[in-house]
């Protein structure tokens, strides 16, 4: 332990500059983590890192899907949820069909069941860097919201993939009427499990009289128990995470208060931060344990690159051959979905768009590593090492190669020089604060004029209710006026969440202005 410790220690100094540089250079931080990891795994003298893909799946994987979940939009999911499915589950499939009938053909002793298993490990884009990458350029809102929402379902479709493949390549035969309900009950299963037990937790906030360190401590195990309950009972944990942490987070009104909303923003923002540097860090350590591999099977390291890109070509020429596919099916049967106005040009560069943000990473790795090394009859499981290293090559290449490219590639393209300017989203703020004060000062009016009489600040909140006179003095506020304050910020909630309804209001702004209320409320509460 006491040897472990100082490395651990060096892996969040090194996450934390490794972000700085990253920042300054404005390039996705997992590309610099991925690169910094390959080099020092090269080192001489260090100790080989091999992963547990354990620590990955249940360690890993619960609170980033879980915190992805609380932050994505689930107005912009509802609204895109035709291209977020058909991403998520069809393009997934499609995606490792392409693989598994490619190196079927190409890599000697690959059969089909292989190739899917393959398939299956990197048909899956990862979440954390389209984000870390799409944070430097400006995209539409349904860009981004596909992205975002495909992100949180399609690494359920791959491994549901993978795991399927697994149990061909096991028993030599594939039952499709099992695996078909074995397919349900993981869907339908997992996603009722994860609903059933966010609901419970739900209630143990209500209920119990929690203070905000063990409302925000609970929030950290909610993930963990939600997969591990869907994975015993042979359920999808991913999307028992997934549809937890999207009902928990539609009713964080309800069942936190303000302290505990504001406090574990950041809490969750820092946890999820060093979860996911440690996660890359990682993935670039682990390529000297895999090299190591390979060459003890004899498979020559030009081979195994060259098989690498040619997956990885196939990763991306599918995904931009789907990406194209949903456009012209929506174009023939819902073309009232199509966003306006949107140009011809900027309509038919979209799809590439789609297709050159397929970066791997997490899920892909984590897979990979946890094939078996034996068959249940004892033989080694063939072209293990392989297949290890080809998914280091895709995620490797779909990293750098897309990572760099993808913010220059929008910007030389002009695509999205006709989204709303810096101003336009000022006057969106503006019109939104406009009518928060509107609507507070209606409320304020219908009170009972004993209320609003003779305390200078409530007669002050009539013309502008932000300002705040005699804050430090301690005789300005009582229990009467607190409550109305409280009832007020109450009430501003309420109106924001029925604006919320309106399509054309951004959902990041409505979140925004729930924020500074809550700030607001505990304000008052110091002063009071």
């Amino acid at each position: 332990m006491h040897s472990l410790l100082p490395f651990l220690l060096a892996m969040v100094a090194a996450i934390v500059l490794l972000n700085l540089l990253a920042t300054k250079l404005k390039i996705a931080y997992p590309i610099l983590l991925v690169v910094a990891g390959l080099l020092v795994s090269f080192l001489p003298g260090l100790p080989r890192v091999a992963i547990n893909p354990n620590l990955i799946f249940f360690v890993f994987l619960p609170p980033l899907l879980f915190e992805a979940a609380w932050t994505i939009s689930f107005k912009e999911m509802k609204k895109w949820w035709r291209m977020i499915g058909s991403f998520a589950f069809v393009v997934v499939f499609f995606t490792a069909l392409s693989v598994a009938l490619v190196v079927h053909q190409v890599i000697p002793g690959f059969t089909l069941a292989l190739g899917f298993l393959l398939g299956g490990i990197v048909s899956s884009p990862d979440a954390v860097s389209t984000g870390a990458i799409t944070k430097f350029v400006r995209i539409p809102k349904y860009t981004s919201a596909v992205l975002e929402g495909e992100s949180l379902l399609n690494d359920a479709s791959s491994l549901i993939i993978f795991r399927f493949a697994l149990v061909a390549i096991g028993t030599g035969q594939f039952v499709w009427q099992e695996a078909t309900l074995d397919f349900i009950w993981m869907v339908v299963g997992g996603t009722g499990m994860g609903l059933l037990i966010a609901w419970l937790f739900v209630q143990v906030h209500k209920r119990l009289p929690l203070d905000t360190p063990s409302s925000i401590a609970l929030t950290l195990i909610e993930p963990y128990c939600m997969y591990w309950v869907a994975e015993q009972f042979h359920g999808s944990g991913v999307l028992a995470v997934v549809s937890g942490g999207l009902f928990m987070s539609s009713q964080r009104l309800t069942f936190l208060d303000s302290a505990s909303r504001i406090q574990s923003f950041s809490v969750w923002e820092s946890f999820v931060f060093i979860l996911n540097g440690v996660v890359f860090l990682l993935i670039g350590l682990e390529l000297a344990e895999i090299v190591d591999s390979l060459q003890a099977d004899g498979i020559p390291l030009p081979t195994a690159i060259g098989y690498g890109l040619l997956v990885t070509g196939v990763l991306i020429g599918a995904r931009i051959l789907s990406a194209y596919a949903a456009l012209i099916s929506t174009l023939v049967f819902r073309p009232g979905v199509i966003p306006r106005p949107l140009s011809t040009r900027m309509r038919w560069l979209t799809p590439i768009l789609l297709g050159w943000t397929g970066m791997r990473g997490v899920v892909s790795l984590a897979a990979a590593l946890a094939i078996p090394v034996t068959l249940n009859t004892g033989q080694a499981f063939p072209q293990r090492s392989l297949i290890l290293f080809i998914t280091f090559v895709v995620i490797l290449l779909t990293l750098i190669v897309q990572g760099l490219t993808l913010p220059s590639f929008i910007r030389r393209s002009k695509l999205y020089e006709n989204l709303l300017s810096e101003e336009d989203e000022t006057l969106a703020k503006q019109k939104l604060h406009l009518g928060l004060k509107q609507h507070t000062y209606q409320f304020l009016k219908s009170k009972s004029p004993d209320e609003l009489t003779g305390n200078p600040v409530v007669e002050k909140l009539l013309s502008h209710w932000e300002e705040r006179t005699n804050a430090n003095d301690a005789s300005w506020m009582d229990d009467k006026k607190m409550a109305l304050f409280q009832e007020m910020l109450a009430s501003q909630r309420r109106y924001l969440a029925d604006l919320n309804h309106d399509p054309t209001i951004d959902e990041a702004l409505i979140r925004q202005q729930l924020y500074q209320i809550d700030l607001e409320e505990e304000r008052l509460k110091l002063l009071y």
